[in-house]
């Protein structure tokens, strides 16, 4: 039996109030509740920076106050013969990375994830050996020993 119209549309407008417009419902997060959340190229790049300065703040005290910060590559940081992966600034005890620079030169092939890692705390043990005067492998002696 043919439900009468006034009925459906009733019912149609109560969904529409607490649904979206195309009345699907809201969109839940792509991994759901029983998953964590996503981490993007941008976060991995992230996290591997701050772990190696805490590695490398652990074992130097002179690196104390000293602030890891990233950015883009600025036009500053392009040269004609070279482009910046990092600059160090002595006066305001601060090194900045510039992501692109050193994620865009890695040519990686896709999973393969320990290399940029490997290739980002690099970059980060010269540009605080750069910082401290000293050789990067002077840092921690041993770290890539088994390598």
């Amino acid at each position: 039996m043919p439900r009468s119209r006034r009925v459906a549309a009733t019912s149609a407008s109560r969904r529409r109030l607490s649904r979206d417009r195309h009345g699907r419902g809201m969109r839940s997060a792509v991994t759901g509740p029983h998953l964590p959340p996503l981490r993007t190229r941008i976060d991995e790049f992230d996290v591997t920076l701050a772990s190696t300065a805490a590695y490398l703040r652990g074992l130097w005290p002179d690196l104390e106050g000293v602030s890891f910060q990233v950015a883009d590559a600025p036009a500053e940081a392009i040269h004609e013969d070279h482009v910046d992966r990092w600059r160090v600034y002595h006066d305001d005890r601060r090194i900045v990375f510039y992501r692109l620079p050193i994620v865009r030169f890695l040519r990686t092939q896709e999973g393969e994830e320990k290399d940029e890692r490997l290739l980002v705390e690099s970059c980060v043990f010269r540009a605080v050996a750069e910082f401290l005067g000293r050789d990067p492998w002077e840092l921690a002696p041993g770290r890539y020993r088994h390598l």
